[in-house]
């Protein structure tokens, strides 16, 4: 399994990088829908449609939605439905599993899944319309997974204190600590690198913690949903990583608040 995980990880890697700093936008727009094309055919199977014509048809509804939203509904308006539907989210996550409707209507599961890969993907594209984009989208790239290693390690060595036991009982709050240690190292050596003042310094730490919150959250969603289908990953697409949602789940909650931060207020 290490092998493949480190395989895999060997091959993709690179394949991002290259999409984000040399593709332009029309092209990137296409590298992350394709991406989140293939996460919306993960997700129909978590929302319990499991049949191929069932998966088919869902991933080319969300295709459909991405055309449509590309031409009629603004990336800021994408980005600020997102916020809405990451605020209730958060409610479900304290909630699981009370709320026994939710879980029980497949349309709505279905409806969450276009609603979340639409506005990430977006969210993706509205920041690779801001100046210096590479760089910011290299920074929330490393700050997601900066995030996830800190809190794994720090998680395995010192993790006692439970975040959300119902929904993913590994994750602790220690490894919170952990992971936000990491970012925070991070958002100093960018803010060196982008030669900010002590202010700004200190706002890019806000922001980094913002979003690592927020992809914390994307991550605890997903693992609702894998939870109510009995699934440990959304797919076997990745040899040792699982599926592309497993990938991209803290993303589709962290691009949408680093894009939000960017362009709605102005920073």
């Amino acid at each position: 399994m290490l092998k493949q995980r480190i395989l895999t990880a060997v091959i993709l890697a690179p394949l991002v990088l290259l999409g984000v700093l040399f593709l332009d936008l029309p092209y990137f727009s296409w590298f992350i829908g394709a991406i989140t094309t293939l996460g919306a055919w993960e997700w129909a199977n978590l929302a319990g449609w499991q049949k191929i014509s069932q998966r088919i048809g869902y991933t080319l509804v969300y295709a459909l939605a991405m055309i449509v939203s590309a031409i009629w509904v603004p990336y800021t308006w994408g980005v600020i439905i997102s916020m809405l539907w990451w605020c209730a989210a958060l409610f479900l996550v304290i909630q699981y599993p009370k709320i026994r409707w939710f879980w029980d209507t497949t349309i709505i599961k279905l409806a969450v899944g276009i609603l979340v890969l639409l506005t990430a993907w977006q969210a993706f594209v509205l920041i690779k319309m801001q100046a210096n984009s590479s760089s910011l989208i290299i920074f929330l790239l490393l700050l997601v997974w900066g995030a996830d290693s800190g809190a794994y390690f720090a998680g395995k060595r010192f993790g006692k204190r439970k975040l959300a036991p119902s929904v993913s009982p590994g994750k602790s709050w220690e490894g919170v600590a952990g992971g936000l240690a990491v970012i925070t190292v991070l958002s100093v050596v960018f803010a060196w690198y982008w030669r900010l003042n002590g202010v700004n310094s200190v706002l890019l730490i806000v922001i980094a913690w913002l979003v690592v919150a927020s992809s914390i959250l994307g991550d605890l969603v997903e693992s609702m949903f894998k939870r109510e289908q009995g699934l440990k990953d959304s797919s076997q697409l990745l040899p040792g990583h699982g599926g592309v949602l497993d990938r991209i789940d803290s993303l589709t909650a962290a691009t949408p608040v680093l894009a939000l931060l960017l362009v709605v207020i102005g920073l």
